[in-house]
Order: C-alpha cells, then structure tokens, then sequence
C-alpha cells in the first residue's frame, strides 16, 4: 500500500481486496504491470497461467467451488479476447467471473494510431459475451465499477463482468476517497401468494416431478430439496450444472438423465413438475424441451426464465432456498399423515428404479467402454472430491449419468456455450481454492489440447492434480456425427501424441491406464503426488 493519492492500478487493487478478493488468475503485459506493482501489498495472490483462456476457466472453477467470484487480470487487445471465450462459458453457467482490462487510452482518437495491442472496441467485444462492460473515465470510477459488478454478482443472477480502465489512468494518481463497497443484498424472497399456488399444485398432484439446475444448489446445503422430493414422493431428475444436489444414490434419484427419452416421456405424464433454477433449454435435455401435459412450477432468481423455454404455469421468483423453504413448510406432513395425493399403488422408488434402469439400457452399448472406469474413479475418490470435466465423451455420455455424486462433492461442467478445454483449468482454480481437497480433471484428448499448456501451470504451483484422459484419437463426438449422417469422416482423426510424456515435459508426471485396475493404481499415486499427474486411456477407435 502507498501512502497518498493512489493511481489507477491501486485503486483497482484497493477495491478488489475491499470485496474480499484474495486471488486473482491472469499473465502480465505492458499495459496492466501498475495493477500488478500492488497486489502483494494488498495480499492478493497471483496465479500465473499460460494462457488468458486458461486463466478464464481456473478462474471460474474457482468461482464454482468457492461461491465467491472468481477475477482475471489480462492485458489490452489479444489478451482480452483470449479469455471472452471463457467469459461466454460463465455468461453460460450463471458464474460470477470478473474480468479486468486496460484499454486505449481515455482520449483515444476514433482513427487507428497504430497503438500496441489497439482494437476497435474491447468494450463492445466483451458486452457480446458479458453482463456488462463498463469503461471508466476516471480513477475515482473504478470502486464504483467494481462495486457495481459485485452488486450485479449478490443481487441477480450471477454472471460475468467485464471493467475496463484506459491505460492512461492506472498510472494516474486521484483522489478516490473511502473504498466503494457493493451493499448487502438480502436473498430475494418469493411472493407469498405465489409460494402458496405452487404448494397448493404440488399437494393436489398425484404424480409429481422435480427439476433442479444449477440455481437450486443452494437449497442442498441443508437438504431441503432432498425433503421435500421426500414429503412428495417426487422423484429427481438434475441438469449437468445440478448434479449432486440430492445425493445420486438416494433411491428417488435419477441423476443427470434428462436427455433420456424415457426420463422425458416420463416428465410428459406428470400432473406437476417442480424446475427450480434452471433453463430446461436445449443444452439441458440435448434436444427440444417436450411438451409437458401438467402444471409447470418454475422456482428462478432470473424472472425472464418464466417466459423462456416452457413458460412457468405458476412462477415463482426468487432466492432457491428461501422458495423450496417455503414449499417444504407448505406441505409439510402434519402428524404423520400425508395431505397430497397419490395415485393408489404407484411406488414413486420402484418407479425411480425403473426409470434409472431404462436410462441404462438405452446407451448401454455406447457407455460401456467408460463404465468400468468410472466405477474405478469412484471408488478411489472421497465424498467431498470435485471433479472437473470437458465437452468430452467421456464426460457427458459418461461421467454425467454414471459417476454418482452427492452434495459434498462437485462435478463442474461447461454446460450450454460447451466450451473445449475447460477441465484441465477449472480444475487448477479449485484446487488452489481447496489445495486439501481431492480435485481431478477428467477430459479426452481432443479437449485437453486446447489448454495443454496449463500443466505447466499446475506443475509451478506443486499441487496434487490428477488429469484422466481417455484417448480417442481425435474429436470423436464429431466423426460419430459426421458417420451417422453417411459422410466420410474429415479433419476428426488427431495424430497420436505421448500425452503422459507431454506432461512429463511440462513438469508433472504421465502414464497410461489399460484397465480399471491400473486406473485405480495410478489415481491413488497422483492423489498423493504433487503437481499434475497425467493418466490416459487409450479407447478403441471405430
């Protein structure tokens, strides 16, 4: 800290320590060194990626696991656009990510001068993928710019910012005054009129359902959901970003299976369906959301989710926890005797299982190859592990229905936007959040080699960071796409490359796994080794 007038760079770094930021992810340039100049003073720790998109991702992971926004310093110009891909991911995932700038100069001339790193507008690239982005005009902006993204990151759905402060100004020195802090923000609590139709709804079903996203993971914490699938009888079904919310071996559980077609076909013949905080879009049940024939309660901060998708039959906004609270108190069972109706006979847990056996049987064949191993993953990893994972596969065939999680761990996905390389960074971030925590990044090789390079980044920081990788050969989602409509497969097949040796070079440790068992061997080593360790799985390749 310095004493006197700060210059721009203080300020920010002032500001961000003000809002409880203690770690920020990003790379030096020539433009942003006087915001790096001060953030040891304000004990901000740094983590150094290589690349800005990989920054990015390890800074939403960080966000994920920790519920604090996750914040990215770039440079001007081919930085910034380097992590918009990220930043589309969280606009995405509804993860508050902030991302902070330089930028031309504050008097600038429209014309091009030729300026390092100048692009037209950073602002106007960055609002194509953000919440917002706010270019200040002075120093004593900034607190207020970052006190308006935190505001925007407790009071609204949470999405990504971006701040952008003319070069010029973080060298300059203002008076700012006290730090601009955003202001509490209680928990948005839902009408009471609307709480009261929803119940009344859920307790004159004879056959409900439950739906929970990302945005009901706050009601896990205390199991409220899980309480009150259990006061209905409701079985759970859970988006990619849901997964976990209710434990996935509760028997009322059908884990992440809404794109199975019997899971589907299931929703259509509920007389209520319970959504809380998600979108049921596309990317949620990987075609057109079906019709549903019964009453639709949609529980969302976001107000515009009642209109989006299938419009809510009875809307309900507001805070998840404080909304399944309410819901819960409203049919709550008293004196042991059940008030909601039931179709005579129907078993809401043999219904569960035969569902789950149906999801099964449907992909069976396509699965198998990722069974074996996912079971041997399980069974090496606490309750509490986080797992991160890729647009791979792997991963949404078969970590997404077959990997069972409960609401102490978490399985971080690029759900929607369905970013490339996002597992091995995001992984980074949460375990720089959690360095005491089991954390695995679980990708193929077609996605890893998009951030590659951040195994070098996990190797400096000396953490244990197990990196599975089952190995294709190539971008195998897309050669199945391209073989199922009769075309000849084009630009899918990758040459082979010596991915454990890869990591070797970078530092870290490599090795291949031919069997579940020899996953369970290599998984148990690098979960006490430190810095990254690379396992892959050569799969046959059609």
């Amino acid at each position: 800290m310095t004493a006197g007038t700060p210059t721009g760079g203080e300020a920010l770094v002032r500001a961000l320590c003000g809002h409880a930021v203690t770690r920020v992810f990003g790379i030096p340039g020539t433009h942003n060194l006087e915001i790096y100049r001060h953030l040891s003073a304000y004990g901000i720790r740094h983590v150094l990626t290589r690349h800005e998109q990989g920054a990015g991702y390890a800074a939403d992971g960080y966000a994920r696991v920790t519920r604090h926004p996750g914040v990215v310093i770039t440079t001007t110009g081919p930085a910034l656009l380097n992590v918009a891909a990220a930043v589309g991911q969280a606009y995405s995932d509804s993860v508050p990510l902030l991302v902070v700038s330089p930028g031309m100069p504050l008097r600038h001339p429209r014309l091009a001068t030729g300026l390092l790193h100048e692009t037209r507008s950073q602002t106007e690239a960055l609002r194509g993928v953000a919440a917002f982005s706010h270019r200040v005009s002075s120093v004593a902006e900034i607190g207020a710019a970052v006190a308006r993204a935190f505001t925007l990151f407790r009071s609204r759905r949470p999405r990504p910012a971006h701040i952008e402060i003319p070069l010029d100004l973080l060298e300059a020195a203002e008076e700012t005054g006290p730090v601009r802090l955003a202001p509490p923000v209680a928990p948005l609590a839902p009408a009471a009129a609307a709480v009261e139709r929803a119940a009344e709804a859920l307790l004159a079903a004879r056959r409900p359902a439950l739906v929970l996203g990302g945005g009901a993971r706050g009601a896990a914490t205390p199991g409220i959901a899980l309480a009150l699938a259990e006061e209905l009888g409701a079985p759970v079904v859970t988006t990619a970003n849901g997964k976990g919310i209710v434990p996935e071996t509760h028997p009322l559980s059908l884990g992440v299976s809404l794109h199975s077609p019997s899971v589907q076909n299931w929703l259509t013949e509920r007389d209520a369906v319970l959504a809380v905080g998600t979108e049921l879009a596309e990317s949620d049940l990987w075609s057109a959301p079906p019709a549903l024939n019964g009453t639709l309660i949609r529980v969302d901060l976001d107000p515009d989710q009642m209109y989006a998708g299938l419009p809510a039959d009875i809307p309900v906004v507001g805070d998840a926890r404080l909304a399944l609270t309410a819901l819960l108190a409203a049919v709550e069972t008293p004196g042991g005797v059940r008030r909601h109706a039931r179709v005579p006979g129907e078993d809401p847990v043999r219904r569960a299982g035969v569902l789950r056996a149906a999801r099964n049987a449907e992909t069976a064949g396509r699965d198998a190859r990722w069974i074996p191993y996912l079971r041997a993953l399980r069974a090496v990893l606490a309750e509490d592990a986080v797992i991160t994972s890729d647009s791979a596969q792997c991963c949404y065939y078969g970590a997404l229905p077959h990997l069972p999680l409960g609401p102490g761990g978490r399985y971080l996905h690029p759900t929607g936007f369905g970013t490339l390389g996002y597992a091995l960074p995001a992984a980074i971030g949460a375990k720089t959040a959690f360095p005491d925590r089991q954390v695995v990044a679980l990708s193929g090789d077609g996605g890893l080699q998009f951030t590659v390079q951040e195994l070098a980044t996990a190797a400096q920081l000396g953490l244990p960071l197990p990196v599975v990788v089952f190995d294709n050969g190539g971008y195998g989602e897309i050669r199945d796409e391209m073989a199922a409509r009769g075309d000849t497969p084009t630009a899918v097949d990758l040459a082979p490359v010596d991915l454990p040796a890869l990591a070797r070079a970078y530092g870290g440790q490599g090795t291949h796994a031919y069997s579940p068992d020899e996953l369970t061997a290599a998984l148990t080593k690098a979960l006490r080794t430190p810095g990254p360790t690379l396992i892959a799985i050569p799969e046959e390749t059609p």
